[in-house]
């Protein structure tokens, strides 16, 4: 076994940091079921007001967040416009069906879509059709390269969504990627969304847990849509107390991730037969198609090495920058790139 690993597959590899430790072994504990869990309250209070909305939920991830939305705001038969690559269509197995809601896939760009896309898309009012209820967007988008959503571009789809009488609801999983890769508050975005949510688990680096927000109304159904999905806890405090030593401590940092992103991606471009979509953020997809080596291929040689990259595809990879790997892992990992596929081309 290699002596070191830098682990490129996900953010949510991520490792608490000593502080963050720390702060989980001190943290002050109640019954966060009964709503006395005093570092859970002040989490979700915090969440709330970086997103300029009224109430916060703690739940134990991103995926049960977008669930719950859905719940809440669609019935069975209702229909949710979201993009093609959106994670809600292509990592939840599925779970939004769970609703009896029905996904209609947009055409996008690297997971953008346009207002007139979303107008477009809205089903007649027929007794025996679907109705358009929930416009569904991601920020940023995962399977886009973590691709951001201009405020220009998000304000053009939640008009359509509001003159049309549809919600809009937002997958926070990378938010505040987006926020410092922008230097646009997070606030701002959020206030185009009826429900949004912020994930702790990935370049916050907290071990568990993503935060719920929206209205007094929403966030009540919320509630009892937890705990009918086995979602309520007890003593959450230490999950809370890595979120809010995540949000004082790991933020700002998120930019040496985005630098470590397009160091990764200039350094890959310069490997023959190598293509790259170009890092908005923190992720980085890389086509070795015209190396001569599969993608699986190289996954499995470079982990022999102790780099750890996740194929997509037999020709395609994705690689996720982190707090836990630095500039010399993300030059380590593109020399051991550079040497395999060397290795592989006649």
């Amino acid at each position: 076994m290699p002596e070191r690993l830098i682990e490129l597959r996900s953010d949510t590899k991520t490792q608490p940091t000593p502080g963050m430790r720390a702060a989980i072994a001190a943290a002050a504990v109640g019954d966060e079921q009964a709503g006395e869990d005093p570092s859970v309250n002040a989490l979700c209070e915090r969440v709330a007001a970086l997103l300029g909305k009224t109430r916060g939920l703690l739940l134990p991830s991103g995926t049960m967040c977008n669930l719950i939305a859905v719940m809440v705001h669609c019935r069975p038969g209702d229909e949710i416009l979201a993009a093609d690559v959106s994670h809600l269509m292509s990592s939840e197995s599925g779970g939004a069906g769970l609703s009896g809601a029905l996904i209609r896939a947009l055409p996008s760009q690297r997971g953008i879509f346009s207002g007139e896309q979303v107008a477009a898309a809205i089903r007649p009012l027929k007794i025996n059709a679907s109705k358009s209820r929930l416009v569904h967007v991601e920020q940023t988008v995962n399977r886009g390269g973590g691709s951001i959503w201009s405020l220009a571009a998000l304000g053009d789809v939640a008009q359509a969504a509001k003159t049309a009488g549809l919600l809009l609801h937002m997958d926070g999983a990378r938010l505040m990627n987006a926020v410092v890769a922008s230097n646009v508050c997070a606030e701002q975005y959020a206030a185009f969304c009826d429900s949004l949510w912020l994930d702790l688990s990935k370049g916050l680096g907290c071990p568990v847990g993503a935060v719920l927000v929206g209205d007094d109304d929403f966030i009540s159904a919320a509630q009892q849509w937890k705990f009918r999905l086995g979602g309520a806890m007890r003593q959450a405090g230490i999950i809370a107390a890595a979120g809010l030593y995540a949000l004082d401590h790991h933020v700002e940092r998120l930019r040496v991730d985005h630098d470590n992103a397009r160091l990764l991606a200039d350094q890959l471009k310069a490997i023959p037969g190598v293509s790259v979509v170009e890092p908005h953020t923190n992720i980085v997809f890389f086509d070795v198609g015209g190396t001569g080596i599969s993608a699986p291929d190289l996954a499995r040689e470079l982990a022999k090495d102790g780099i750890l990259i996740g194929p997509e595809s037999k020709i395609s990879l994705r690689a996720v920058t982190h707090l836990d790997v630095d500039t010399n892992g993300i030059e380590g990992a593109a020399e051991a790139i550079r040497r395999i596929v060397g290795g592989q081309r006649m």
